[in-house]
């Protein structure tokens, strides 16, 4: 169990995934009122982007270079990713902002989310096209509720494809920032599965370094999915950043 809330605390995405849930203060008996969100709308368009060469850069740290020097880079524009770097590999680098991730999360609309994301083809094949579908939308001032609409709209017509089998992500990057909570990154792996049940892969299993998350994606609460894929990724730390140097506990 434990597991399972440290998984949902350092995913983001686009992933990963998911961050700490927001906790409400009660004294004695009385229930003091929660606090303002601290994202409770989007930023202007300016905070979100970055530099061409440091976006380029800080999705390519996102594997270890062997991979990613190879890869396909998208870099956010005006009007969403753009492709600044053809690739040959299949792999696809990318750093996903806030509004990549689960739709009822907290940190949504910060603008210092820049999470470091390398898919592999089958990842690339099923994922970018969503990655990208929620950035056009965001760019152009779209809601939260018009995007979220506007992605089931577009499984439901098949004009988003069905998650392949195999799907999996590098987080590697020494410089991603993931999350205000704990050390706000984690080098870790993603794996994209329809698998229903966390167990079937030793999720949250004393001893086990897997931990999962569902419907990183959308939501963490299946009851908010409504009607998207239900895709459960399952998380795997890694004891080095992509550079090969070792990734301190205080890291995590």
């Amino acid at each position: 169990m434990q597991k399972t809330k440290r998984a949902i605390e350092i995913m983001s995405f686009m992933l990963l995934a998911l961050f700490g849930a927001s906790q409400q203060a009660v004294s004695q008996d009385v229930k003091k009122p929660e606090p303002a969100p601290a994202y409770p709308k989007m930023a202007p368009v300016e905070q979100y982007l970055m530099s061409r060469d440091a976006e380029i850069a800080l999705a390519r740290s996102a594997a270890p270079e062997s991979i990613s020097r190879d890869a396909t880079v998208l870099v956010l524009g005006q009007k969403g990713y753009e492709t600044a770097v053809e690739g040959k590999n299949g792999f696809v680098c990318l750093v996903g902002r806030g509004w990549s991730g689960p739709f009822d999360w907290p940190e949504f609309w910060s603008p210092k989310i820049k999470a470091a994301d390398c898919l592999n083809p089958q990842a690339a094949r099923s994922l970018v096209p969503v990655f990208r579908l929620r950035a056009k939308l965001t760019m152009a001032g779209r809601s939260k509720a018009e995007i979220q609409a506007a992605v089931k709209a577009a499984y439901d017509s098949k004009q988003l494809p069905a998650l392949e089998s195999g799907a999996m992500d590098y987080m590697m990057s020494k410089s991603s920032y993931l999350t205000d909570e704990g050390g706000h990154n984690m080098p870790h792996l993603m794996f994209d599965t329809l698998v229903k049940d966390g167990k079937d892969w030793g999720s949250g299993a004393d001893g086990s370094p897997v931990m999962s998350s569902p419907y990183w994606f959308f939501s963490p609460n299946p009851t908010n999915m409504k009607g998207l894929p239900p895709i459960l990724v399952f998380l795997v730390g890694t004891g080095t950043w992509s550079d090969g140097t070792p990734a301190e506990m205080h890291d995590h």
